[in-house]
């Protein structure tokens, strides 16, 4: 089967992908979301939000990146109490953090200026920074002591009592064989969490010990009835907050 599959290169994804029999293009989640868009890729694990912006693609049923709880991996860093904040950096890589911020900044009547890309904010006073995957893994690690972090999956298990998903996989609706392509990518999910310690052992920037926690405590990889139930309210907030027209659409799941 000749397959265009696209992947994001983040930690999180590794228990999905590894060991995947054939060329994979890994990315940012906003670029593979643009090449699925284009017709670039026939399958890509994007941003959950790709699929609510635009609900043309079907989903591979029972897999996802989600969590319900802390993330470790997505957050606000910032000094000080999050109310106080003046402005927020936006890291634009991932549509679905960037607009999970938006909605949970106005459920709590919080109302910062939202900066585009600027790197520096962080550093400043009443300045908050969204970030996320493995750079955030890193700088939460080297800076612990020095700043707060805003989990933002923990954030919204506490406003929703729901997972939240962070990303899913995606095909487009020309893609032959889809249901073949879904079952395929559940069985390489299945393969390499049941051989979870193996794959840890081959992962070269991260401790076993962190990598251990993170995926088996921070993470889950299914996509049941409390995680539909997760996207639905993320979509009904983004409909509520003007982020998304008002289109409900039935998930296509296959």
């Amino acid at each position: 089967m000749s397959l265009r599959i696209g992947c994001v290169k983040y930690l999180n994804a590794r228990p999905l992908i590894h060991g995947w029999a054939g060329p994979v293009v890994f990315d940012h989640p906003a670029i593979l979301s643009r090449m699925l868009a284009e017709g670039e890729l026939d399958v890509a694990f994007v941003s959950s939000f790709e699929y609510l912006r635009n609900p043309i693609y079907a989903i591979a049923d029972r897999v996802a990146v989600a969590s319900d709880g802390p993330v470790h991996s997505v957050f606000v860093t910032h000094q000080g109490a999050i109310e106080a904040l003046e402005e927020i950096a936006l890291d634009p890589a991932s549509q679905s953090s960037v607009n999970l911020l938006r909605c949970l900044l106005a459920e709590n009547n919080l109302r910062p200026q939202l900066i585009e890309n600027d790197r520096e904010l962080a550093v400043r006073p009443r300045c908050g920074q969204l970030m996320i995957g493995d750079q955030a893994i890193r700088f939460r690690e080297r800076h612990k002591s020095d700043y707060d972090f805003w989990d933002l999956g923990a954030a919204w298990q506490q406003a929703t009592g729901l997972p939240f998903v962070f990303a899913l996989w995606l095909i487009r609706p020309e893609t032959q064989q889809a249901a073949q392509i879904a079952q395929l990518l559940r069985d390489q999910r299945d393969q390499n969490l049941a051989r979870l310690d193996d794959l840890i052992a081959t992962q070269p920037d991260f401790t076993a010990n962190f990598c251990a926690s993170y995926f088996r405590g921070n993470l889950r990889f299914s996509f049941g009835e409390r995680e539909q139930e997760g996207l639905f309210m993320f979509r009904s907030l983004c409909e509520k907050h003007g982020i998304l027209p008002r289109k409900a659409a039935p998930l296509r799941l296959i």
